[in-house]
């Protein structure tokens, strides 16, 4: 049977199946802009996955493949690049990516979108991004209109579930975007990146005076826990380091002790519950209490007291220095993730302020990551490093010096940690430049210039 002939549409009939119905549209635009599908404007497609029994290469064999770990910040970084070898590349060749294409992860870590620099032009794509082929479109432009937020809300609504969630090429050739006459294209980039620089300044000054605070930081729990902060004090009060005890932590505390019997209470009776992200790794400090049941948690959770010293054991949590206090409890009852370990001190041995800044210090947590076992993203800190870690321990009295002395210094520093919600107000002030660029509200339109229709026009004149 002879296959039907395909109709061949005019360029109007073209417009009108590219264009979005009004009523499909996300918001108003300019009268001279239009909305458009993404698969109308430009070409998707996919990469390759290396063949199966093969693996990357570190040595630089000249042939690059991108993986989407290279793909950060809108572009692709070369501080570790991997490559296959040359029989490779003669069986995937056809899945390479360009200079003039933008690539969009599709799997793992989907919808990071940006542009190829001209030193991976020709590099094998990763099967786990796309890559976007434009013409007669600002790059720049629609990288920016792909990481704004109505891009990536509809990219969310659309990823299909499962062992691994996956963006399909056909979900990404809908996606509706906005699109500006191509003068307008160019001056939305100019503004954006203008505004953008002086964003980028102002983060770059706080990330730098956070990594001194977090260095200043390090370098005063140092010289606390080797005596270096006290040393004027056991002077004035004629002491020396001979006071300072030796032993393992488990002879000054103990290291999740038995939970208290519950049998005597109503299993009705409300207590404190804190799981795991309600501790700050930032402030060291229990941000949030949450109010359970007793019945309903009293079997399957850590139980502990005020005054005890939670210690997250579990990766990244430990090494970002998770671990509180525990203060007042609802009916003086708490209960928790396993995740942690309860360090209860013996009172007459250690502070638990002292044990607490002890255990938030990066040399302790390096040795503990350096014990940790388990499976690669399960690893945790086992319960005998804690039990015979060596430590040296001042009298109580001292004890108590270098918390007063701790306490007030860091204070001052807390200051300065203030600083880490104006880099959240940075990134929110980004996303609402992009929102108001992509709505016409920057200010650079002219709407005596041709509609966006006649660019769309030339670039379906040549699809």
């Amino acid at each position: 049977m002879a296959k039907k002939k395909q109709i061949e549409l005019t360029i109007e009939e073209k417009l009108q199946n590219a264009l979005v119905p009004k009523e499909e549209q996300p918001y108003k635009i300019p009268n001279n802009w239009c909305w458009v599908r993404l698969g109308n404007i430009t070409q998707i497609k996919g990469g390759k996955r290396i063949p199966k029994g093969t693996s990357l290469l570190k040595e630089n064999t000249g042939y690059k493949y991108i993986r989407v770990t290279d793909m950060k910040n809108g572009t692709v970084l070369n501080d570790d690049i991997h490559y296959i070898s040359k029989d490779i590349y003669n069986k995937i060749s056809n899945y390479t990516i360009s200079k003039n294409d933008i690539y969009i992860t599709c799997a793992g870590t989907i919808g990071r979108v940006g542009i190829i620099p001209v030193e991976f032009d020709g590099a094998n794509l990763t099967e786990n991004a796309d890559k976007i082929i434009i013409k007669h479109i600002n790059k720049n432009l629609l990288v920016k209109v792909l990481s704004s937020y109505i891009v990536q809300k509809q990219i969310q609504e659309v990823i299909t579930t499962g062992c691994q969630p996956k963006l399909a090429i056909k979900k990404i050739e809908q996606l509706k975007i906005p699109l500006p006459p191509i003068n307008e294209q160019q001056r939305i980039v100019e503004r954006i990146e203008s505004l953008f620089v002086k964003l980028d300044r102002a983060k770059e000054l706080i990330e730098n005076t956070l990594a001194q605070f977090e260095q200043n930081k390090m370098a005063i729990l140092h010289k606390a826990f080797i005596g270096e902060l006290t040393a004027k004090w056991r002077k004035e009060n004629n002491i020396d380091l001979s006071s300072w005890e030796n032993g393992i932590l488990m002879d000054f505390c103990k290291i999740n002790p038995k939970k208290i019997n519950t049998k005597e209470f109503d299993d009705d009776m409300i207590v404190s519950f804190i799981p795991m992200p309600c501790v700050s790794d930032i402030w060291g400090k229990i941000v949030k209490k949450e109010l359970r049941k007793l019945g309903e948690v009293k079997k399957g959770y850590t139980n502990f007291c005020e005054g005890d010293v939670l210690f997250a054991k579990i990766t990244p949590c430990m090494e970002n220095g998770k671990s509180a206090i525990v203060d007042k409890l609802e009916n003086d009852i708490g209960f928790g993730s396993t995740e942690f370990y309860v360090l209860r001190c013996d009172e007459n041995k250690l502070n638990n302020k002292y044990l607490h800044y002890f255990v938030r210090q990066k040399t302790f947590r390096d040795e503990a990551k350096g014990e940790m076992t388990g499976a690669v993203g399960q690893q945790r800190v086992p319960k005998t490093f804690l039990e015979n870690y060596k430590m040296k321990v001042p009298t109580i009295e001292e004890q108590q010096e270098i918390v007063n002395i701790l306490d007030n210094l860091l204070a001052k520093y807390n200051k300065i940690k203030n600083l880490e919600q104006q880099l959240e107000k940075i990134e929110l002030l980004k996303k609402a430049i992009l929102a108001k660029a992509f709505r016409g509200e920057l200010g650079t339109n002219n709407p005596d210039e041709e509609s966006a229709e006649n660019l769309l026009k030339e670039i379906l004149a040549e699809k």
